[in-house]
This record gives structure tokens, C-alpha cells and sequence, in this order.
């Protein structure tokens, strides 16, 4: 029988396991504490549970999922980690530092299988789907890295891969995300984003209340065809009527990524087109001046484009923030991830 990784279990899987195994259910809250209040990073350390119990999880599970290989700084505070699973392949994180707030950006997948030309994963491929303990243990191991220097306020699944492929590992990721008994994040602090996987999508919306983001890049399909072909499958129509039908709580709006590529999507008629596109929706945008990567031909808007652009939203009334390029000095920006073997 194969080890389990202990991180796979929500509480109530959790709890089952024990019992199978000849313990009792509240082992289960012991072990959880232990793993994600305490950081952990060895059984012995557990001094609440029998000497016997800890042989028994050293020996019959796998407390990590992750091994850090590599820890990156930048110039500006971002840290990117490099962390190989356990089949050799491997991922990357990025934690964002932006007071009093420090977001990880967190991976789910292996490379990824939609192909966007701005992202440097899209090129990899698919290698494969992330489980929950490779999900949760990038918080983990971020978390006892930084140990008292800091702390992670926000996680957002913007890392490798789109999260809403990986369904079930996300959602159950989620889970031990927000479990009280787990890492004790509230659903306001967790973000999930995709690319427009519309079935998944409403789903995400009847199962969990974290916030969502759109990777929509594109007010027309002739564009976002282009540089998205995920959109040739949904559409920005079937996207958009998603959106407007997604189950949001109050006060809470949905966030639209719009990367800015350099004669592309950049224009005062694309702005205007994606004002009419969120028109009457609790909205706000994430402009993304593009961070070109090695393979890519695309371009960078002139400072003047980005303004210009973000002044048409704005005189519509929309939320509108351009996001500042963090940890371009070491490949961490906003579509630059890949994974060690990428390059090999």
C-alpha cells in the first residue's frame, strides 16, 4: 500500500484514516494542529501523541510534499521558491509583498495545457495535475520559511496552471485552506482564478465563497482567439453570462486581469469595448502591463497607452488599479513561472 500524504486529508477524511487504522477520531484534530498551527516539520515534535502513533505516521505516511530547492529574492522583497514533488517534476511560488498585505501566489498544475502566448507555463505543456497536499504545502513551507520575519495574509491561485482544471484538488485545497482546525484562512483572503472554464466556474460559485478572477486579457473574441485558445471553446459571451449569473456575496465584486499587450488589446477602442463588456456588474480591473518572457514576441504598452487606457475605465465608473511588476529581476512576474526542468 502506498503512504498517503497526510496534507491530501481534509478533517474529515482525516478522522476516517485514523480510525482505520486503529485510532480514535480525535487523533485527527491533534494531527491537524500539529501540521498547520504548529508547522511541524518532523513527527517527533508532535508530544501530544503516543511515541508509538508518531512511529506509525513517520514510518506509514509522508508529512511533505514538497522539497524547497531553491529561494529567489528580488530587488523588491518578492521571493519566488522552487519546490521539486516527488516524481522529479517540479513547481514554482511567488510571495508578493505589499504592506501590510503579503499574497502568495500559489500553483496547481504541472505546466499547463491552455497554451496563452503571454505565459511562459503555457509553453511547458502539461505535465500533470497538482494533489491537495502539493497545493496546501506551498503554504506550508512558505509559512515556516518565513518564520517570524513575516506572514501570509492573502493566497491567490494565479501560479502554474489553471486552477479550475484541476477541480477537485483546488476545492479540497480550499477546505484545509479554511478549515479552523486547518491554516484558518478566511474565504475573503482566497482567490481563485481562470482562464473561462465556464461549467467549472458555476460550480465554484455553488461550492465555495472565495473571491474569483477572470483571466480576460481581450474585450473582442478576434483577440482574445489569438492569444487565448481556450476562448475558441468558451467564448467571451458565455464567459461574460457566467460572470453576471456567478452567486456573489455582498460587497464582494469579481476581479477582470486584463494583461496590456502593446498594439494588441491596448487601444482606447479595446477600453471602451471592455466598459461595455462589464457594464452593470460588481466589477473591478487588474491591468497588467505585459511582462514579456524569452519565448515571447509580444510587447510592453508605452507608460502613455497604459494611462490612457486606464483613464476610459475610470471616467466609466469602474475600479481600476494598474498592478506594478513584482519580481521581474528573478522571472517571479505575472506570467513568467516555470518549472526547473523547463529549461533543462
Amino acid at each position: 500500500m502506498e503512504r498517503p500524504f497526510i496534507k491530501n486529508f481534509r478533517l474529515s477524511e482525516l478522522e476516517a484514516w485514523v480510525e482505520s487504522i486503529g485510532e480514535r477520531r480525535f487523533r485527527a484534530r491533534q494531527i491537524f494542529k500539529n501540521v498547520y498551527a504548529r508547522q511541524i516539520a518532523s513527527w517527533d515534535e508532535c508530544s501530544d501523541l503516543s511515541k508509538l502513533f508518531r512511529v506509525q505516521l513517520d514510518f506509514g505516511t509522508h508529512l511533505n510534499a514538497l522539497n524547497l530547492r531553491e529561494r529567489q529574492e528580488s530587488a523588491d522583497g518578492t521571493l519566488k521558491y522552487l519546490f521539486e514533488l516527488h516524481d522529479g517534476h517540479s513547481l514554482e511560488t511567488v510571495l508578493i509583498p505589499d504592506p501590510p498585505r503579503n499574497t502568495l501566489c500559489v500553483s496547481s498544475q504541472v505546466g499547463c495545457a491552455f497554451g496563452c502566448t503571454f505565459c511562459l507555463t503555457g509553453t511547458m505543456g502539461f505535465k500533470r495535475n497538482l494533489n491537495t497536499a502539493e497545493i496546501v504545502d506551498q503554504v506550508c513551507q512558505v509559512r515556516r520559511d518565513l518564520g517570524s520575519r513575516g506572514h501570509i495574509s492573502n493566497i491567490v491561485f494565479m501560479g502554474m496552471g489553471e486552477p479550475l482544471a484541476n477541480y477537485d484538488a483546488v476545492i479540497n485545497s480550499i477546505e484545509v485552506m479554511t478549515d479552523p482546525n486547518g491554516l484558518a484562512f478566511s474565504h475573503r483572503r482566497i482567490t481563485v482564478s481562470t482562464a473561462g472554464l465556464v461549467p467549472q466556474l458555476m460550480k465554484l460559485g455553488e461550492q465555495s465563497p472565495v473571491n474569483l478572477a477572470i483571466s480576460l486579457h481581450a474585450s473582442s473574441d478576434a483577440v482574445r482567439n489569438q492569444i487565448m485558445p481556450i476562448n475558441r471553446i468558451y467564448p467571451l459571451s458565455s464567459v461574460m453570462e457566467a460572470c453576471r449569473c456567478y452567486p456573489l456575496a455582498p460587497r464582494k465584486r469579481i476581479t477582470f486581469e486584463y494583461i496590456l499587450i502593446a498594439d494588441l488589446n491596448d487601444s482606447i477602442g479595446d477600453a471602451r469595448n471592455l466598459v461595455k463588456l462589464l457594464s452593470g456588474m460588481r466589477a473591478k480591473v487588474n491591468l497588467i502591463p505585459l511582462n514579456p518572457h524569452p519565448r515571447c514576441t509580444l510587447r510592453r504598452p508605452s507608460e502613455d497607452r497604459i494611462l490612457a487606457f486606464q483613464d476610459v475605465l475610470r471616467q466609466a465608473d469602474l475600479t481600476v488599479i494598474i498592478r506594478q511588476s513584482r519580481g521581474a529581476d528573478i522571472s517571479a512576474a505575472c506570467g513568467q513561472l516555470a518549472g526547473r526542468h523547463h529549461d533543462s
